[in-house]
């Protein structure tokens, strides 16, 4: 009797740390179970705005406008400003070929589910106070509605590192070859609410061609430059994969981040490229017409993206 007493104890003690185990495993937060926090399926895919993005047609700067400078950015690839409107939002600019390569590489990642912030492209403004006077044209982009950055992520140290849409997010910056990776563009919003959006900013790095040199790449620097922006002749000749292994992808794609592209597997591929094939042409006419790009431009980048998006259909 006093063996089964034993016995039974030590099983009821068992029992009580599996449960225990179970509901800690339960309340630990998991990638599926945060995954809306990159990345959102998006069920409504042909119905979004690619022309206006997600910030919609309401908040939109006025061409001709007026802002109240703030202060000068004189860091990074492009010049520009902080301002501030008439109704008190506050406002980056960015000056340059940046400008308008980012507003289509926002839009299309937007598009397609994973988080971006209000970004347009303004042909003409104003600017009261700083240098003042008329400005060129500038990527004017908000924080998303009522939320705050509270931090940067890593694209090689984060906690989506094992789920797809994260390597699709890979791809899909591979096929617009946007190639400047560095953590500070990677922003992490919070809301009053506590929850989070993980973004990639700043993607005015694209619609070239990457570059390899051997300083770069014997030197891994950022400064050194690895590749073009906003250039459709670099851009169509450039190809997307290389070679498709049993459990790898080799991609045209120069870059120092070469341990980032290696998470990427052929399913990823062919997932991201069935995720961009369901936008039309007409979206993907908008978000390069929301950026100003002639239609002569517009065509040519629209046909090489599209092949791309062939190539990532094709893999097995």
């Amino acid at each position: 009797m006093k063996v089964r007493n034993f016995f039974a104890a030590i099983l009821v003690i068992l029992g009580a740390f599996v449960m225990a185990s179970s509901r800690s495993l339960a309340t630990q937060s998991t990638p599926a179970d945060g995954i809306w926090e990159l990345w959102q399926a998006p069920e409504d895919i042909v119905s979004r705005d690619a022309y206006h993005g997600p910030g919609g047609a309401e908040l939109a700067p006025q061409v001709g406008a007026v802002f109240n400078w703030v202060a000068t950015d004189t860091t990074g690839y492009s010049p520009g400003f902080e301002v501030r409107g008439s109704d008190g939002r506050n406002w980056s600019v960015k000056l340059g070929p940046e400008a308008q390569t980012e507003v289509v590489a926002s839009r299309i990642l937007w598009a397609v589910g994973y988080h971006q912030p209000p970004a347009y492209y303004v042909k003409s403004w104003q600017l009261s106070g700083g240098p003042g006077g008329p400005q060129a044209a500038a990527r004017f982009r908000t924080d998303l509605q009522g939320a705050k950055v509270v931090g940067d992520w890593s694209w090689s140290k984060n906690e989506f590192l094992d789920t797809q849409p994260f390597r699709g997010l890979i791809v899909a910056n591979i096929l617009l070859n946007s190639w400047d990776w560095k953590t500070s563009n990677n922003k992490i919003y919070q809301h009053a609410d506590g929850t989070r959006r993980f973004v990639v900013r700043d993607l005015g790095a694209s619609l070239g061609k990457t570059s390899s040199s051997k300083l770069l790449w014997t030197i891994p620097i950022r400064g050194l430059g690895q590749g073009s922006r906003n250039d459709i002749n670099d851009f169509e000749s450039q190809g997307f994969i290389k070679s498709i292994g049993e459990n790898e992808v080799d991609f045209d794609f120069a870059t120092i981040y070469g341990s980032v592209v290696d998470m990427v597997r052929p399913a990823d591929v062919r997932w991201t490229a069935e995720l961009l094939n369901r936008l039309t042409d007409a979206q993907l006419d908008a978000a390069f017409r929301a950026a100003d790009y002639s239609p002569e431009v517009r065509s040519r980048y629209i046909k090489k993206i599209k092949a791309k998006i062939a190539e990532g259909l094709a893999v097995p």
